[in-house]
């Protein structure tokens, strides 16, 4: 779905191409001269010509009409541009370039590197999370914990900052351990709970609730925080 959105939008004029090229040309494995031989095919196109020949091509750049012919043979082989056969309404028949091949590669290339761009910052969250965890507790973890917390990202697909926050209330709660953070991660599954700022008010709603509402007359107590007992949920 995703690369058939970009696709359309690029066909529809809603993302500017030859920026796109300028940039990402040698991950295609494309030279200088095939780069600006696709941006005058394009020039082309854009302009209604949608079968320029080597000689109009080569008039524009540095090359012969012989080395032009054979780049452009490279390309149709490479499977960036094709040479499509088109039909008028009355009948009659002519040939025309095709860029989709070459929008085709692009898209593929920008949707590899966002999987990768995204892998990349899953293994880095995944890594700040063990670091997280290992500070609080004050020890490596066991190889249990790290199951247990790779269940939570992996099985139960608790983000790692949805997890960093049950940690964070299990040591305010002064209930240090994985049995009491999996707790709190069900109760904010079971809840609805995908954001830090959804956690942050219900543990908010919950002290609110339970605050003393007042003192006894003539007795003083030092104020206390209340946290949610989860185990016992």
């Amino acid at each position: 779905m995703m690369k058939t959105n970009l696709l359309a939008w690029i066909q529809e004029g809603n993302i500017t191409i030859p920026t796109i090229l300028f940039s990402e040309y040698r991950n295609l494995n494309l030279n200088e001269y095939e780069l600006v031989l696709l941006l005058n095919i394009l020039t082309f196109l854009e302009k209604g010509h949608e079968f320029p020949t080597p000689d109009e091509l080569s008039a524009r750049m540095t090359i012969s009409i012989s080395e032009c012919n054979d780049m452009l043979r490279r390309l149709i082989q490479r499977g960036f541009i094709e040479i499509t056969d088109e039909c008028t309404n009355e009948g009659i028949r002519y040939e025309k370039y095709s860029v989709i091949p070459l929008w085709e590669r692009l898209v593929e290339h920008f949707l590899k590197n966002n999987k990768n761009t995204k892998e990349t910052d899953k293994q880095e969250d995944e890594t700040d999370l063990y670091t997280c965890f290992e500070k609080e507790f004050g020890r490596p973890l066991s190889p249990f914990e790290c199951e247990s917390l790779a269940m939570w990202m992996d099985d139960d697909h608790h983000d790692p900052i949805i997890i960093k926050a049950a940690l964070r209330e299990a040591v305010m709660s002064g209930k240090l351990n994985f049995r009491y953070i999996d707790r709190i991660l069900f109760d904010w599954k079971k809840s609805g709970i995908k954001t830090i700022e959804q956690a942050k008010t219900h543990g908010l709603k919950f002290r609110q609730k339970q605050t003393p509402k007042g003192n006894v007359k003539g007795e003083t107590h030092q104020p206390t925080v209340p946290f949610y007992n989860w185990l016992e949920q």
